[in-house]
């Protein structure tokens, strides 16, 4: 093995341990890596007027996106959701 060979796998071996140390930030930066293979995550995301009522309720497998002043996400059907203003609960099943 030439020395290129072993440096290479040192720092493979580097990196695996440290995502799989069990830090918060490589777990989130594993579960991102899943849901983007996988299409998503199983979510339910719940939008609430300003007194707490819920205005409406999405289930099903998306990511989610946010921006400023919007969030939005691609429901399984392939319709974008775009919501504007409101209380934006965001849940992983």
């Amino acid at each position: 093995m030439n020395s290129k060979m072993k440096h290479g796998l040192t720092a493979a071996l580097i990196v695996s341990t440290i995502f799989l140390s069990g830090c918060s930030g490589c777990k989130r930066t594993l579960k991102s890596l899943g849901s983007d293979i996988t299409n998503g995550l199983d979510r339910t995301v719940t939008v609430y007027d300003y007194n707490g009522n819920v205005i409406k309720s999405y289930s099903g497998k998306f990511d989610v996106s946010e921006s400023e002043n919007e969030v939005y996400f691609d429901d399984e059907d392939g319709k974008r959701i775009i919501i504007h203003g409101g209380i934006v609960i965001n849940e992983e099943k």
